[in-house]
C-alpha cells in the first residue's frame, strides 16, 4: 500500500476536521482562537500607537507567528502522513465555526417562534454585533439571516479556500487575519489608524472566498436563477468589498430582502473576539439587497441555516478537490 502524499494527508485531515466541527462544534473552553485572541490583546497593549505603522507591525507579528508556527509543525512532521493529517484535522476543526453559527441562529429562531422576544434579544449578541434592545421580531430575524450569510463566508468558506491554496498554514493564517479584523479592524477612535492594516488585510484575504461563497450559494439555492440575479445586481452595493457578496446571494437563495439601517452594539460573531465598548452605538445605512423580495420571517432562519450547511459541504468538496489538483499540477511543473 502506497503511503499518503502530503496533499492527500491534508485532504483527509480537512474532511476529518470538518466532521469534527459538525459533530462537536467549537470547544466551550480553551478554544485556540480565543487563546490567540488573548495573546493578541496583550500584544496590542504593548504595541499600540495611534498610527498605521505600529498597527502594521502588530498585524505582521500576529499573523507571522501563527503562519511560521504552522509551517514549522509541518516540517517537524516531515514524511509522517498520519501526523500531517492529524495536524490538518486539528487546524480545520479550529478554524471552522459553521456548526456553532447555525446552532446560535437556530436558538434565536426557536425563541422567536415561541414568541419570546426578550430571550431572542438577549441571545443575539452571541451571534453578531447588533444592538438588539429596540429590534422587533422581523428585525432580529433579518439580523440572524444576514449574520448566517456573512459568517458562512468568514467562518467556513474563506478558511477552506486558503486551505486549498496553502494547506494547514493557509487555514490558520486566515483565521488569525479574520480574528485580528474583529479585534482591531473596526472603526473606532482607538483603532482607526492602528487597525487599518488588519482591516485591509482581511479585505484582501476575504476577497476570493467571498466570491466563492456566492457561487456556492447559487449552486445550493432552491432557485439558482434568483440567487444569481440578486448576487450579480446587488453584491457590490454593500459598503464592504466582501460581505455583500454572500449576503446578496443568500437574499436571492432564501427569497428575502436584506440590508437597510443597522445599529451596532458590543457583540461579536462566533469564533471572533468581542469588539470593545467604544464601538457601541454605531449606525449604518446599508443598501437593500433583493429589494423586490419579501421581508425576512422567522422561518427564514432555518432556511438560511440549511443553506449554510449545504454551502459548507460544497466548500469542503471544493477544498479537497482543489488542493489535490493544485498539488498535482505543481508536481508536474517541477518534473
Amino acid at each position: 500500500m502506497r503511503p499518503l502524499t502530503r496533499a492527500a494527508a491534508f485532504a483527509l485531515g480537512a474532511v476529518a476536521g470538518y466532521l469534527a466541527d459538525a459533530r462537536f462544534a467549537d470547544p466551550r473552553r480553551g478554544h485556540p482562537v480565543a487563546v490567540f485572541g488573548s495573546a493578541a490583546g496583550r500584544l496590542e497593549k504593548r504595541l499600540w500607537r495611534d498610527d498605521r505603522a505600529a498597527g502594521t507591525a502588530y498585524t505582521a507579528l500576529c499573523v507571522g507567528a501563527v503562519t511560521t508556527g504552522a509551517v514549522a509543525a509541518e516540517r517537524v512532521l516531515g514524511r509522517r502522513p498520519a501526523g500531517r493529517a492529524a495536524l490538518a484535522a486539528a487546524a480545520t476543526w479550529t478554524v471552522l465555526g459553521g456548526t456553532s453559527l447555525t446552532r446560535e441562529a437556530r436558538t434565536i429562531g426557536r425563541s422567536l417562534a415561541a414568541g419570546d422576544l426578550t430571550a431572542a434579544r438577549e441571545r443575539l449578541p452571541h451571534l453578531c454585533g447588533r444592538d438588539p434592545s429596540a429590534l422587533d421580531e422581523q428585525q432580529i430575524a433579518r439580523a440572524v439571516v444576514e449574520s448566517v450569510a456573512e459568517n458562512t463566508a468568514d467562518a467556513v468558506v474563506n478558511a477552506l479556500f486558503w486551505g486549498t491554496v496553502a494547506g494547514t498554514p493557509g487555514l490558520l493564517a486566515f483565521r488569525a487575519v479574520n480574528t485580528l479584523d474583529a479585534m482591531v479592524g473596526h472603526r473606532s477612535p482607538r483603532h482607526a489608524r492602528f487597525g487599518w492594516a488588519s482591516a485591509r488585510l482581511d479585505d484582501v484575504a476575504g476577497w476570493p472566498g467571498a466570491r466563492l461563497t456566492a457561487l456556492l450559494t447559487v449552486a445550493a439555492a432552491p432557485e439558482p436563477r434568483t440567487a444569481w440575479r440578486v448576487w450579480r445586481r446587488d453584491g457590490s452595493a454593500h459598503p464592504s468589498p466582501n460581505a455583500g457578496q454572500a449576503e446578496s446571494a443568500f437574499a436571492g437563495a432564501v427569497g428575502v430582502r436584506l440590508g437597510g439601517t443597522l445599529r451596532y452594539g458590543d457583540g461579536a460573531s462566533p469564533g471572533t473576539a468581542v469588539p470593545p465598548a467604544e464601538g457601541r452605538g454605531r449606525v449604518e445605512h446599508r443598501p437593500v439587497l433583493g429589494g423586490e423580495l419579501r421581508p425576512v420571517g422567522v422561518d427564514d432562519i432555518e432556511r438560511a441555516c440549511v443553506l449554510s450547511r449545504r454551502v459548507g459541504a460544497l466548500a469542503l468538496g471544493t477544498t479537497v478537490a482543489g488542493h489535490l489538483l493544485l498539488r498535482a499540477a505543481l508536481r508536474r511543473g517541477k518534473a
